[in-house]
C-alpha cells in the first residue's frame, strides 16, 4: 500500500477515503436541489451533467475505499481524476457559489497529504484554472471576476492556513517521534551499561516496586524469576549485625541523598552474604521544580562484600597479633645485646658470662627469622605464587625430604624412617607447595619428638596417594586439637612451651593444603604422639 507523503499515515488514508465517499454524495443532493428549483443556481442544468459529474465520483470513492492505491503513481491518477469531476461539477452544475466550492478544501488537503507541496501546487492551479475559465463563460465577466477573485482568494487562504497547520503538527510529529527514538536509545544504553555491572542494580517507583533490574541481581539472589513489580522488602530480605531485620524501603523513603552500608547480611539458599548497599532517591527535573519534593522512585546498587569483609577483618587481627608476638623476641634480643655491651664495658664482669648472653639473642633473632620464614610462605600462598601445577614424581619427592631431614632427627637420637610403596606414581600439584607441607610436619615432628621415630609414609589407594607424616612425641589434647590450625595459637602444655615456635606452621599448612586443593586430617593422642595426613589425586 503506498503511505502518502509528508503527513500522511494510515489512519489519514482511511479517513480521507471515507470523506472522498460522502463528498459526491452531498454534492450531488446539492445538485438536485438546484435540478429542481429549491436553491437557486447560476445557470440551467442538465440530469446528464449532474449525474455525469457526481456518480463517477462515487464509484471512483467507493472503489478507492475498498481498494486502496498501492503505488504512487494509482495515487496521483485517482487525485486527477477527483480533480477532474469537481472542475466539471463547478462550471456544469454549481458554479462558484460558496458553500460549494468550501469543499475544495478537502482537495487541497488530500493533495498536499499525498503528495506533499508538488501536490498542493497541482490543487491550487486546478482551481485556478476552474475560476478562469468559469469567467471567460459568463456574459458579465467583470462581476464574475469579482466574485468568483473573492472566493478563490478566500478559499487559498483558508486552505494555506489548513495546511500550515498541518505542516506545523508534521514538525510536532516529527520531533515527536525524533524524541521518543531518542529515548529509547539512551534507554537501550543505560540498560546494556547496567546490565553489564557486575553489582546489582535496582531501580524501584515511589512505592519500593521493583522497575529495572539487571543480571547481575538475580545472579546475587540466586533466581531466575521475574523481579518487576515485586516490592524491595520482599526481593531482599536484610539482617543488620544485631540479628534485627533491616526494613529497606524505610531507608529509601528517608534518604535525601546517596546513602550507604555495609552492616547487613542476605541469606540466600542457606548462605549467608555480607552486602553493602548503596542507595539514592529518583528525582525528575520536573520534581525539582515543585515547592514540595517528591521521588520518582529509588535506585539501589548492591555489592557482595563477605569476602572483602572477611580479609579486611583477618587483616587487621593478623597485624594485631604479628605486632604482639613480634615485641617479645625483638624486646629479648635487644636487651640483651645491650646487657652483653654493658658487660664488656666492665672489667669486674667475667666474660665467661657474654657466651651465654649472645646465645639468648641468637635465639630470639632466630625465633624472628622462622616467623619472616612462615610469614613470607604465607604471602606466597596467599597471592598464588609459584602455584603452578606440575607432575612430580612422589616417591622421589618423599626421598628428597627424608634425606634432608635424617641429619636433623638424629641430632636429637630420633630415627625418621621412609614407609612408600615401590611403585607411586605422579602427582599434579605444586612442588613448593607439596614440599613446604611435606616439611612443615615433618619438622613439627622432630621437634615435638623427645624420644622413638617419625616415620614419613605415602601410600596409594584408590587412585589417590596418602602422605603421612606420624611421631612418637607429646601428642595433643582434644582442646589443642580443635586449635592447632589457628594463627599464633600454642598449647598450654609446658612441654611445648619447651621449644621455640611461632605458632604460624599449622595455620600456614592450612592455607597450603587449600592451595593444592585438599585438607590435612590429624590423629593424635596425648603421650602418644600424632600423625598429620592429607591425600592428592594420582596424575592419569
Amino acid at each position: 500500500m503506498y503511505h502518502g507523503g509528508a503527513v500522511m499515515n494510515k489512519q489519514t488514508m482511511r479517513i480521507i477515503r471515507i470523506v472522498n465517499l460522502f463528498v459526491p454524495i452531498i454534492l450531488l443532493l446539492f445538485g438536485l436541489l438546484i435540478f429542481y428549483g429549491f436553491v437557486a443556481g447560476p445557470h440551467d442544468i442538465t440530469a446528464a451533467a449532474l449525474f455525469g459529474t457526481t456518480v463517477p465520483w462515487v464509484v471512483i470513492a467507493g472503489y478507492q475505499l475498498l481498494r486502496p492505491p498501492t503505488t504512487k503513481l494509482a495515487a496521483g491518477i485517482q487525485l486527477v481524476a477527483y480533480h477532474l469531476l469537481a472542475i466539471s461539477y463547478v462550471l456544469l452544475v454549481s458554479g462558484f457559489m460558496t458553500p460549494v466550492v468550501i469543499a475544495w478544501v478537502l482537495l487541497l488537503l488530500a493533495s498536499y497529504s499525498y503528495f506533499s507541496r508538488a501536490g498542493i501546487h497541482m490543487s491550487i492551479y486546478s482551481l485556478i484554472a476552474a475560476a478562469a475559465v468559469d469567467i471567460a463563460l459568463q456574459p458579465d465577466i467583470s462581476s464574475t471576476l469579482a466574485s468568483d477573485g473573492i472566493v478563490v482568494a478566500t478559499l487559498l487562504v483558508t486552505s494555506l492556513t489548513v495546511v500550515q497547520v498541518a505542516r506545523a503538527q508534521e514538525v510536532d510529529s516529527a520531533e515527536l517521534v525524533r524524541s521518543k527514538a531518542q529515548e529509547s536509545l539512551q534507554r537501550d544504553r543505560m540498560l546494556t551499561i547496567v546490565n553489564n555491572l557486575a553489582d546489582a542494580v535496582l531501580s524501584t517507583d515511589e512505592n519500593g516496586l521493583v522497575q529495572i533490574y539487571n543480571a547481575a541481581s538475580l545472579n546475587l539472589l540466586d533466581t531466575n524469576n521475574s523481579l518487576i513489580g515485586q516490592h524491595i522488602n520482599d526481593v531482599v530480605s536484610l539482617v543488620d549485625k544485631d540479628g534485627q531485620s533491616v526494613d529497606l524501603f524505610a531507608d529509601l523513603k528517608t534518604a535525601t541523598s546517596v546513602n550507604t552500608r555495609d552492616d547487613v547480611t542476605v541469606t540466600i539458599e542457606d548462605e549467608t552474604m555480607r552486602l553493602e548497599v548503596t542507595y539514592s532517591p529518583i528525582r525528575s527535573s520536573y520534581s525539582r521544580s515543585k515547592k514540595s519534593e517528591s521521588q520518582d522512585g529509588y535506585i539501589l546498587i548492591m555489592r557482595d562484600v563477605t569476602k572483602a569483609k572477611s580479609l579486611e577483618e583477618e587483616r587487621d587481627e593478623f597485624i594485631s597479633v604479628v605486632s604482639h608476638e613480634l615485641r617479645t623476641p625483638i624486646t629479648i634480643a635487644e636487651g640483651t645485646i645491650s646487657n652483653v655491651l654493658l658487660m664488656m664495658e666492665r672489667d669486674d664482669i667475667s666474660s665467661d658470662r657474654l657466651p651465654a648472653a649472645i646465645l639468648t639473642a641468637h635465639d630470639q633473632v632466630l625465633f624472628l627469622a622462622k616467623m619472616v620464614n612462615d610469614l613470607s610462605t604465607l604471602s606466597r600462598a596467599e597471592r598464588g605464587v609459584a602455584d603452578e601445577a606440575e607432575s612430580i614424581d612422589v616417591k622421589q619427592l618423599a626421598q628428597d625430604v627424608f634425606n634432608e631431614y635424617s641429619p636433623h632427627a638424629e641430632e636429637k637420637n630420633l630415627h625418621l624412617n621412609l614407609d612408600i610403596d615401590s611403585r607411586m606414581g605422579h602427582v599434579l600439584a605444586s612442588r613448593l607447595y607439596l614440599k613446604e607441607l611435606l616439611q612443615n610436619f615433618t619438622t613439627n615432628s622432630i621437634k615435638y619428638t623427645k624420644e622413638g621415630s617419625i616415620t614419613l609414609r605415602v601410600t596409594q589407594t584408590n587412585g589417590e596417594v596418602t602422605f603421612a607424616v606420624q611421631d612418637t612425641g607429646i601428642g595433643m589434647s582434644k582442646s589443642d586439637q580443635a586449635k592447632i590450625f589457628n594463627k599464633f595459637y600454642r598449647s598450654e602444655d609446658y612441654r611445648t612451651r619447651e621449644t621455640g615456635g611461632t605458632g604460624l606452621g599449622l595455620y600456614v599448612a592450612t592455607k597450603l593444603a587449600a592451595k593444592l586443593g585438599t585438607t590435612i586430617r590429624l590423629d593424635s593422642r596425648l603421650n602418644y604422639g600424632s600423625t598429620f595426613s592429607f591425600t592428592l589425586p594420582i596424575e592419569k
